[in-house]
């Protein structure tokens, strides 16, 4: 998974449903919607999930009234889809991992309640945390232990730090209350960001 923002493609030649431009789609976010399937339904059922939300995306763009971004409506009918599959198979959403103590890293604050850090870490020399970012290795890392982290974490983190979902609107789709999912993003990023103290100080993943 890359961590980075890709342009919006063109609506109007998607709502013509021309094939090409939709095959674009899919390629561009297939990966972003088997994260939020995943952390819905069993990994085994996200492929199908999405193949269906696929479906139900394709029919219904010619009535896209873009009254919110193509992400955010996509995103809400894969975990529409995700839960409509759950309540099937009478099932329930377990995120106990999400109410568990957690370490005392987590413990230091290192967030304001908007989401910024309240300070830097502490073991970081370079002039700033972009220049980090910009080394091709550490982004190799990030997206590494992005791929490994828990599903709802990696969820919640994907559509709050990179797609920049509101904290609302990823409660409602993936039906979890305000505190867990604040948890479940603090815990996404407090992995990320022993990643990044790691680096410096060892100049490995």
């Amino acid at each position: 998974m890359t961590i980075k923002h890709t342009e919006e493609p063109d609506l109007a030649v998607l709502r013509a449903q021309d094939h090409r431009a939709f095959t674009q789609l899919v390629q561009q976010y297939h990966e972003q919607l088997l994260v939020v399937a995943r952390a819905i339904v069993r990994p085994a059922q996200a492929e199908e999930v999405v193949q269906e939300a696929w479906v139900s995306i394709f029919r219904a763009l010619p009535k896209f009234e873009g009254r919110s971004t193509l992400k955010t409506w996509m995103y809400t009918i894969v975990s529409n889809a995700a839960k409509g599959k759950l309540r099937k198979e009478n099932r329930e959403i377990t995120l106990n991992d999400a109410e568990r103590v957690l370490g005392n890293y987590l413990s230091e604050e290192r967030f304001k309640s908007d989401g910024h850090w309240a300070a830097g870490p502490a073991n970081w020399h370079m002039e700033s945390p972009d220049r980090i970012l910009e080394e091709a290795q550490l982004k190799q890392c990030l997206e590494k232990n992005l791929a490994q982290l828990p599903d709802a974490q990696r969820a919640v983190f994907l559509l709050r730090d990179v797609e920049q979902q509101s904290l609302d609107h990823i409660c409602n789709m993936l039906e979890i209350s305000n505190s867990n999912a604040r948890v479940l993003l603090h815990r996404a990023r407090v992995s990320l960001l022993s990643v990044v103290d790691h680096y410096q100080e060892t100049g490995q993943c």
